[in-house]
């Protein structure tokens, strides 16, 4: 049953198959560099590594929207998978959100400058790698959706998990926060990066949310 459904998405070209391994895995890559740059910058400012970071993410952005173009001229001009045609458009355009997510943090954090105390690093620190975790859970569930269907379940239970780690923290992290001597608009812009560095686990949940639609659709 599974390797029928597998040559139902595949059969045609290896080479789809290969086009989005390879826009998935730089969705994993841009999260890594973000969290990692993420970290250095609470440790040492913007920096030189903070730079090359912004860039490292852009080149991912730029390649991986040429890829998607590529995918989709493929699905259409072949008339590849028809039947589930929309739902792996719609799944691309949703992890292909999550990239520009990165894309735009960098920005504004390269932007802002925003000025972290130290004593709110520790949770800054959790709050990109739950956010980092269930982005690459995602991943795990969208790979399985083309390559092993019943998996896909147990990778969005995953996701669940890590987005509600990430709410947690970043519930935590605001009320110390904003009960802090901070002055006001301080507090407010530590606030606004909470909440961007939570957004990637935020749109991951509810890729994972379509995700599962899908598969249900697939499995009947």
């Amino acid at each position: 049953m599974l390797l029928k459904k597998r040559l139902v998405l595949f059969g045609k070209t290896k080479r789809l198959e290969a086009q989005f391994d390879e826009f998935m895995d730089r969705i994993i890559e841009a999260s890594l560099i973000f969290e990692r740059a993420f970290k250095g910058y609470l440790r040492d400012g913007f920096s030189e590594d903070f730079s090359i970071a912004v860039d490292e993410v852009n080149q991912i952005e730029s390649a991986n929207d040429d890829l998607k173009r590529k995918i989709e001229t493929r699905l259409y001009e072949q008339t590849l998978i028809p039947d589930l045609r929309g739902d792996v458009l719609s799944l691309i355009e949703g992890l292909d959100g999550i990239l520009n997510l990165y894309q735009a943090n960098c920005y504004r954090i390269s932007i802002e400058k925003p000025d972290i105390p130290q004593v709110y690093h520790r949770d800054f620190k959790a709050l990109a790698k739950a956010s980092t975790a269930c982005v690459d859970s995602l991943i795990m569930a969208s790979r399985a959706f083309f390559t092993n269907i019943e998996a896909v379940r147990d990778h969005n239970v995953k996701v669940m998990f890590y987005e509600t780690e990430a709410d947690k923290i970043s519930t935590r992290l605001k009320t110390r926060i904003f009960a802090s001597d901070l002055p006001l608009e301080h507090k407010i812009h530590l606030r606004y990066f909470s909440d961007r560095v939570e957004d990637s686990s935020n749109r991951a949940e509810d890729v994972a949310d379509n995700l599962a639609i899908y598969t249900l659709k697939r499995s009947i």
